[in-house]
């Protein structure tokens, strides 16, 4: 059973603390998760709207700048005059000079002009070389005029710079006819975009691309068009292929994962460049040191679960005998103070042999005795009857004694019956009584084979007067404080019951014309006059005489009388009294009906009916007056 115990005991501390690691883990993940996964969309959408007007800032100039370059009336004569002057140094180091100008005012790597009728490639240290069709590195500027478009950019090495690689911003420029005289444009060192998307990279974790509507990577950190490559090639980005691509207006951001790798993805379109931004933020290294911080709290847990249950286990073992001791104690202290709060309740606690007609033990037999019991009285049947002469009121007697005596209770357990409880007044004094109640739990006691009682005595005086006082209270008419009419009807046939034989005058009271006061005044001040009325009518007898409210308007008395003339008088006394003013000079009046008792009737009903005729009469004769039956 320890071994049980034990074991049962370790399961389930093992199970709290694994439930309470698996719940304060999960909480925390998917709290975690959920701060991470919005950290990754704000910073990944701010890199992406930061590069994006970065670049737009970046390309916006160089654009206008060849623009302007490109309508400038002085290269346009330059161009035309190209046949007749093209091998004057004059009209070469003017050139240059143009193309310095724009190089050393903008700060820009390259500047240069390509005319179309001599295919001559200007920089602005001179004449670099002249294009020809079929070369590989000419590709650009011979795709570039056969094109539609006025404007353009590529990447590509700068033969005029030690063939670093270069992002040109390309511009035709245009007679008057609409006839291609030339290319003009500037270039500047990819590396300066590279800067860019390093400096997020290296602070956020995030990877950028530029990417054309082939998917071609334009500029990356590490990649440029010079040497093309897609994006969808590498490794994880796959599965950017439906994404890359939004409207022009319009913007992708979405979670993935595919291939072992997870992240956010943002796409916009700048329409500058009419290139496509990718942001690239790979989660998975987040995602993989979370499994393994995961699997590590794991690992500790099951050390501490496995540490905490050989603590415990050898705990338990250790002081099995010192819980058990306190137990025992706690048991014991637990019952003394049970013991003691179940006297605070009990007025006393005594055990009654009663197949031996004695007190159980000497305490019982010293409580008999300071009930007035002779010390030398060993019967318990003589010291219940000593006790019920001596105490107990005479009404509660014969019942004391016909539920505690042996026969009966010996019979009560004959009968299956184990709780005997009885309520009585009882007296210390002789003279002021209390009420009592003793509740009897029977039982058989093994050891000796008799049938025994313990008996506990409750002062329940208190519990009395509370019921008393709410049997007045429900007797009693809200309004006035008088008998209601279930109250009245009770009082007064009690009153016949006890006394039949003498004289009773019954009285019925109502106020005339009661339902003026409620149309002309209001109700509330209906209530008011039945207060007043009330007040008056009890005033007119004694304390123990019965007075009740037994209708809306109507009251009722109860009192003895010597003779009918004092009935008629008292009457006559009431009419006169009840004569009542109320507001603004009105008065009220009552009609007096009155029967007698056991003349008229021997009961509520018999006496009601007598007065209630008498009334009548007294009502059709013009009201404010009294009949006696």
């Amino acid at each position: 059973m320890k071994k049980d115990a034990l074991l049962k005991t370790n399961l389930f501390i093992c199970v709290i603390i694994v439930l309470g690691f698996a719940v304060a883990s999960y909480v925390s993940y998917h709290s975690n998760n959920g701060i991470f996964k919005k950290d990754v969309e704000h910073i990944s959408s701010l890199t992406s709207e930061g590069i994006y007007y970065q670049i737009d800032a970046i390309f916006t100039k160089p654009i206008n700048i060849s623009l302007t370059m490109a309508n400038d009336h002085l290269l346009k004569e330059f161009l035309n005059e190209e046949a007749a002057r093209g091998d004057e140094d004059d009209f070469v180091q003017t050139m240059q000079n143009y193309l310095y100008g724009y190089k050393q005012k903008y700060s820009y790597d390259s500047v240069f002009l390509v005319s179309a009728q001599t295919s001559r490639y200007y920089h602005f240290n001179g004449i670099d070389r002249t294009l020809a069709p079929g070369n590989p590195e000419n590709d650009w500027y011979y795709s570039f005029l056969n094109g539609r478009e006025d404007t353009g950019l590529n990447i590509d090495n700068d033969e005029a710079a030690q063939n670093e690689v270069t992002v040109f911003i390309n511009c035709k420029i245009k007679g008057d006819d609409g006839s291609v005289l030339g290319v003009v444009g500037v270039g500047f060192k990819v590396d300066s975009l590279q800067g860019i998307f390093r400096n997020y990279e290296n602070q956020f974790g995030i990877k950028a691309y530029l990417i054309d509507a082939d998917g071609t990577i334009q500029i990356s950190t590490d990649q440029t068009g010079f040497e093309p490559s897609s994006l969808f090639d590498i490794d994880g980005c796959a599965v950017f292929e439906d994404k890359a691509f939004p409207a022009p207006d319009a913007e992708n951001a979405f979670w993935y994962r595919q291939d072992g790798h997870e992240g956010y993805g943002v796409a916009r379109y700048v329409p500058s460049l009419k290139w496509y931004l990718m942001i690239d933020n790979d989660t998975t290294a987040w995602r993989n040191k979370t499994i393994v911080q995961l699997s590590v709290g794991v690992l500790v847990i099951a050390l501490v679960t496995a540490t905490v249950l050989l603590v415990i286990t050898r705990v338990i073992r250790r002081y099995n005998a010192q819980i058990v001791g306190l137990t025992l104690e706690r048991e014991k202290k637990h019952s003394a103070i049970f013991k003691e709060e179940t006297e605070k309740i009990y007025e006393n606690i005594y055990e009654i042999d009663i197949t031996h007609n004695r007190a159980a033990s000497a305490a019982t037999h010293q409580y008999f005795e300071s009930l007035g019991v002779p010390e030398d009285t060993a019967a318990y049947d003589d010291a219940l009857a000593i006790i019920a002469e001596k105490q107990i009121k005479e009404d509660y007697r014969d019942g004391y004694l016909s539920t505690f005596g042996p026969q009966q209770v010996l019979r009560a357990y004959e009968l299956g019956i184990e709780n005997l409880r009885y309520e009585f007044m009882i007296t210390k004094d002789g003279q002021h009584y209390y009420w009592m109640r003793i509740t009897a739990r029977i039982f058989f006691w093994e050891e000796d084979q008799s049938v025994r009682m313990f008996v506990y005595r409750q002062n329940i005086d208190e519990e009395k007067k509370r019921e008393q006082y709410m049997y007045e209270k429900m007797k009693r008419d809200s309004l006035t404080g008088l008998y209601h009419k279930v109250g009245t009807q009770e009082q007064i046939d009690r009153a016949l019951a006890a006394q039949p034989e003498k004289t009773y005058a019954f009285f019925i009271l109502d106020i005339d014309d009661f339902k003026d006061v409620n149309d002309t005044c209001g109700h509330a001040m209906g209530d008011l006059v039945i207060s007043r009325f009330a007040s008056v009518l009890k005033a007119q007898f004694r304390e123990d005489d019965i007075v009740g409210r037994i209708g809306g308007d109507e009251f009722a008395a109860f009192v003895p009388v010597p003779s009918p003339e004092y009935a008629r008088q008292k009457a006559e006394s009431l009419v006169a009294a009840l004569h009542i003013s109320y507001e603004g000079g009105r008065q009220i009046t009552a009609s007096v009906g009155a029967s007698l008792a056991p003349r008229d009737g021997h009961d509520f009903a018999a006496l009601y009916q007598k007065a209630d005729s008498a009334l009548y009469d007294v009502k059709a004769q013009g009201k404010d007056g009294f009949k006696l039956y």
